[in-house]
């Protein structure tokens, strides 16, 4: 939906539709958007990342996994936080977690050690004058 123009992502971290929220789900759901974003943002072609010399060296069967220009562009991919990619033997000898798992372990550390920059004090006062004056318009004051 992003790539035909949809420029919305609703309901992070809802389950149920939307009738409870999870924090692991949203976990999840922020990395799904970065790797969205990255494919919308989409791909930079320059003689640089063509690799054209490199194609034309290695050939149809070769190994392009080991040239330098591979390894100088790989990062520039998609860089997921939770996604495990390594292959299976790598990923059960350490541990072999789910990404629920992870997402789960990311959301309490997040919990646990956010400490969010204060609100300045006039916005505080803003906010709060906006909410008592709703409270006022439906009597609940």
């Amino acid at each position: 939906m992003a790539l035909a123009g949809a420029n919305l992502i609703y309901g992070s971290g809802m389950t149920e539709s939307g009738v409870t929220f999870d924090p692991a789900q949203l976990v999840m759901d922020n990395e799904f958007a970065a790797m969205i974003k990255k494919v919308v943002a989409g791909i930079r072609v320059n003689d640089d990342l063509l690799m054209v010399e490199d194609i034309v060296k290695v050939g149809s069967f070769g190994d392009f996994l080991s040239l330098d220009s591979t390894y100088k562009h790989m990062r520039d991919q998609s860089q997921p936080q939770l996604m495990d990619r390594r292959v299976r033997e790598e990923w059960q000898a350490d541990g072999g977690t789910t990404l629920a798992e992870r997402a789960a372990a990311k959301a309490r550390e997040i919990l646990e050690s956010h400490q969010p920059e204060p609100v300045d004090a006039d916005v505080a006062k803003q906010m709060r004058a906006i909410v008592e004056a709703a409270y006022r318009e439906k009597g609940v004051a």
